[in-house]
């Protein structure tokens, strides 16, 4: 079959992997266009792109998916399928209407659960112990189409948006190699319509919702931490600097000098009552005490909790808001 794969970040890179060592014949790949990053703020391909060109694969980057232009480039590939992993755009009706079997979307969570654009992370945030990823059948409205594969795994305590988000991609590119032999042997996509009344939503990011607030309990401070880790990133201020927060975890040791700590009733919410030398410093929550292990100071590589503190950065006494 003919395929048009559509996808920007890492997570999109197993997939067009399999599709590339497959029978199947990708005939060209959309990708977001390239950004300025890094501190020289030079254009950086996507690594969908990186991929794409190492394979000699024709790329299309649209600024816009709605203009005509777009639709036409993209007509004479004629494909059979587009298939759709973390592009970053929403596809119109135009390139909806093109293949002649339709349009997959591989989307990274139970649908009808966390429609959106960062399923990921809100999973996470939210405390949630499982999800999975989803092979949809594409239409107009935003993550509503029939389900055509699904598979669940499990969210570790130690699990963030890199290490689930790598997981399931790699589970995504084994749904679409089994979904795509189906497809070969009926011409057709066969899905489940979605419960509608079950659905949430994972909305994007936006940079105010990083913000730890240090009164929430110490499971919901340590799940938005991993739901934003490694990128946008949670973060906090220390007087004047915005400290970004990239892993922590519950303080959990023996000995009475932790016991009185756990134990401490009078407290403001993200005081720091420790500084453990061999782990990081130790910072208040509602109902418990957590050690920052990875965090980044301003304009600094991201450093070890320890190193944060060797590096004069915090004392006890100070207050994280």
């Amino acid at each position: 079959m003919r395929i048009v794969y559509a996808g920007t970040p890492d997570f999109a890179i197993p997939a067009l992997e399999r599709l590339i060592k497959s029978k199947q014949e990708v005939v060209a790949v959309v990708t977001q266009p390239d950004r300025p990053a890094g501190r020289g703020r030079k254009l950086k391909q996507s690594p969908v792109k990186q991929l794409a060109l190492k394979h000699q694969i024709p790329v299309l980057q649209p600024e816009k998916m709605r203009k005509p232009p777009f639709v036409e480039a993209l007509r004479p590939y004629a494909p059979d399928l587009i298939i759709v992993a973390a592009y970053g755009k929403i596809l119109p009706k135009e390139i909806l209407e093109l293949p002649r079997i339709g349009c997959i979307n591989i989307h990274a969570s139970l649908l009808p659960r966390y429609r959106g654009a960062a399923p990921i992370n809100w999973a996470i945030i939210n405390g949630e112990r499982t999800t999975g990823v989803t092979l949809m059948k594409m239409e107009e409205t935003l993550d509503t189409g029939e389900i055509l594969l699904s598979e669940s795994v499990n969210i570790l305590e130690d699990d963030d948006t890199f290490s689930v988000g790598n997981v399931l991609s790699v589970i995504g590119a084994d749904l679409l190699m089994r979904l795509l032999e189906d497809v070969e042997r009926t011409g057709e996509l066969k899905g489940t319509r979605q419960d509608d009344s079950l659905a949430t939503y994972a909305p994007r990011l936006k940079k105010e919702g990083g913000l730890i607030d240090w009164s929430q309990g110490f499971e919901q401070v340590l799940c938005r931490i991993r739901g934003l880790s490694p990128e946008p990133g949670a973060y906090t201020h220390l007087g004047e600097k915005t400290i970004k927060v990239l892993r922590a975890e519950p303080l959990f040791a023996e000995g009475k000098a932790y016991t009185d700590l756990l134990k401490k009733k009078e407290f403001v919410p993200g005081s720091v009552d420790k500084l453990l030398k061999r782990m990081g410093p130790v910072v208040r929550a509602k109902d418990g005490p957590i050690v920052l292990t990875l965090v980044q100071p301003p304009g600094k590589r991201a450093m070890s909790g320890v190193d944060f503190i060797n590096g004069g950065y915090v004392k006890v006494g100070d207050r994280f808001e």
